[in-house]
């Protein structure tokens, strides 16, 4: 291996820390190309093996196998979502399909299948210890799954489909990409902007001197259909503009519309899943998940529709009555409903929370809130590692130790918005713990928070604040999981049980001693008023009928491209009508209430890992609302609980089958109860 390729030698830096600072572009693909070679070699060793299959000489080396590659990949991968410059965005499309073959000619591999078979088949008479069990289970229900008891020519196919299906996934993001730069608001006057605080105003303002824009301010656009900016704009074309740029994006006809893209993935998904055996690819999906299958999916949507969208048209009803009360009355529309909120939410709670912002200075909500609430309930503490360096300038590195001193791990933030980055706001690992490689883990959690100015303090809207305690959860998830076997490791787990752990770290956000730890304000360091603090309480259940049906709106969509049968996603279809049919299909069809996601931007189904998936957040809150009450009954923000939580929970990875992991924890199944009454959903 070349000594002068630093992506293929084991990097010197503490934990495993890539050297981002000597990796350039042209390193990546030859040192994929080595990592592939070596990644087949390895699992060639081990079906070449004429020794009966045993657990010790076949899922062992099996997961010592493609160790470099893993680094290699994820490596890359944390700079092209978060850092896609135009020379990683053209190494990502040529790697793309490379991938897909290099996964496929693994996961079906007969040889391989059939060792594990072999293994899967005596469980029973193994001595094997419960994780070592579960690998073996996963193993063999995985390869199952990705075809690998399929003929030659099946797999032929299925390998081309696989292949496709990443180049047209990856085209999906960088057109959406590329659109939403391209959409962003120029204004050419401040007063366009009345409504925006300081702070957001020299962010436009910036956003456009980058662009070369000097006197006037650009608004970006965020991943999901509104904005933040939509509650406080007091022009009303300035409204719809912003709406209208982002409802826009990948429909555009121009050469970054996605509208082919996605029905061609809509029809290849579909021929992939009956070629596995299954009438769609939601069948398929959800039949490795906790679901089980779409019906029980769609059973869930559906009980939580109606009374959605009947809280909707309530909230609307007020709006209305607001905008009727004013001096130029108007019919209520989509740029608008974010703005009239705020209004009602004045007059019902006195609440103006726009007005916050300056109670949630970045560096604040982050170490004496995020941080805060970790230590107290875990015990963990955190130290900035400035001699650490990240993929960006902007990326800022901590390390964690554990209550007893000992090292954890890494854990790299980077908060601000950029043209190089994708939308949204998740969580990475760059390196996985596992006992049997020696390692500890490095997550990395990306937001998209408008950068102000130099010298100026970044702050962040409630929102904004959920975000980064939601994405800290998942970091938390990444960080405690603690297995033997990297096939484990982190967040490897169901998609519909992974933003679980993630939305049970929100209810740390209004806890009144972190609370009142983080929210000071940035000028005085006064704490955020009590009366203040209690109308946030009283108003945590305000604009659900909105919130819910916009989220639902978006996992239907999901669930309507993906129960598609190969027929039926053959035929010709025009995307904006098959959008509305599925919208009036389950009641969600209100204009004033659009979609969280419309289909030409929905990143999450059609570029990232969500496909027939996206419903995961409703069926992990069903958890969460139920552990938030457990936590409750039992006193909260306590070290006890957080033992509890992080070693039963958190701490198995992906180790143990979730529903059971659970129920160690909880003492039962969860029940729906919590969520319908948080939601304001209960009968």
């Amino acid at each position: 291996m070349p000594n002068d390729n630093p992506l293929l030698s084991p990097s010197t830096l503490p934990y495993g820390l890539p050297d981002y600072a000597v990796i350039r572009p042209e390193h990546y693909l030859p040192a994929f190309e080595q990592a592939f070679a070596a990644h087949t070699a390895e699992v060639s060793a081990i079906t070449r093996a004429r020794s009966t299959p045993t657990f010790e000489n076949t899922l062992l080396p099996l997961e010592e196998s493609g160790r470099l590659l893993g680094d290699i990949a994820r490596t890359f991968y944390t700079v092209s979502s978060a850092d896609a410059t135009p020379e990683i965005q053209e190494i990502e499309e040529k790697l793309a399909p490379l991938m897909s073959a290099h996964q496929d000619s693994i996961q079906l591999d007969s040889a391989l299948f059939g060792r594990i078979e072999t293994i899967h088949d005596q469980l029973d008479e193994l001595d094997l210890t419960p994780e070592q069990r579960y690998l073996v289970e996963r193993h063999h229900t995985e390869m199952a799954h990705a075809g690998a008891g399929l003929d030659d020519e099946a797999k032929k196919r299925l390998t081309e489909l696989n292949q496709r299906l990443s180049t047209l996934t990856t085209q999906f993001e960088k057109n959406l990409l590329a659109d939403t730069n391209d959409l962003a608001v120029v204004f050419d006057d401040a007063s366009e902007l009345d409504g925006l605080s300081e702070g957001e105003l020299s962010a436009a303002a910036q956003a456009a001197a980058d662009r070369g824009l000097e006197g006037k301010w650009v608004v970006t656009l965020t991943l999901f259909t509104g904005h933040p900016y939509l509650s406080s704009l007091t022009d009303r074309r300035s409204r719809a503009r912003l709406l209208a740029a982002s409802r826009s994006r990948g429909s555009r006809g121009n050469e970054n519309d996605n509208r082919a893209t996605l029905l061609e993935i809509v029809r290849l998904r579909a021929e992939r899943a009956a070629l596995l055996g299954y009438d769609s690819h939601a069948a398929y999906i959800t039949s490795d998940e906790t679901a089980g299958s779409p019906a029980a999916v769609h059973d869930l949507l559906r009980q939580l529709a109606a009374p959605a969208a009947r809280n909707a048209r309530r909230e609307q009803t007020k709006l209305q009555a607001i905008i009727d009360a004013g001096p130029a009355p108007f019919a209520l529309e989509a740029h608008d409903w974010a703005f009239y909120t705020e209004k009602v939410r004045a007059a019902e709670y006195d609440l103006d929370r726009a007005a916050l912002r300056p109670w949630f200075e970045a560096e604040r909500v982050l170490k004496d809130g995020v941080f805060r609430a970790a230590t107290d309930l875990y015990g963990i503490t955190f130290i900035e590692r400035t001699d650490l360096g990240g993929y960006h300038p902007d990326t800022r590195v901590f390390e964690v130790h554990n209550a007893d001193g000992s090292t954890l791990g890494l854990y790299i933030l980077d908060l601000y918005t950029r043209d190089t980055k994708r939308g949204g706001a998740w969580m990475n690992s760059i390196v996985l713990q596992s006992r049997l490689r020696g390692t500890q883990p490095i997550v990395v959690n990306n937001l998209n928070v408008p950068k102000p100015a130099d010298g100026r303090p970044t702050l962040l809207s409630l929102d904004e604040v959920t975000t980064l305690f939601h994405e800290f959860g998942h970091a938390l998830h990444g960080l405690f999981a603690t297995v033997t076997y990297p096939h484990f490791a982190g967040t490897n787990v169901y998609r519909d049980f992974v933003e679980f752990p993630s939305q049970v770290n929100e209810m740390w956000i209004y806890w009144p001693e972190i609370l009142a730890s983080y929210a000071r304000h940035v000028d005085t360091d006064e704490p955020l008023p009590a009366e203040i603090v209690e109308k946030l309480h009283a108003s945590e259940a305000f604009n659900q009928g909105f919130a819910t049906s916009e989220y639902l709106a978006a996992a239907w969509l999901d669930q309507a491209w993906h129960s598609l049968s190969v027929e039926a996603a053959a035929a010709e279809i025009d995307v904006a009508d098959f959008e509305a049919a599925a919208l009036a299909d389950i009641g969600l069809d209100n204009p004033a209430v659009p979609t969280r996601y419309s289909s030409t931007y929905f990143a999450h189904v059609f570029s990232g890992g969500y496909s027939a998936g996206y419903y995961s957040y409703i069926w992990s809150e069903v958890l969460d609302a139920d552990t938030v009450e457990w936590f409750r009954e039992n006193g909260g923000l306590r070290r006890e609980n957080g033992d509890r939580f992080r070693g039963r929970l958190l701490g198995v990875g992906g180790s143990k089958d979730p529903r059971e992991a659970y129920r160690d924890f909880r003492g039962r199944d969860a029940e729906i109860e919590p969520l319908l009454a948080r939601r304001g959903l209960a009968d």
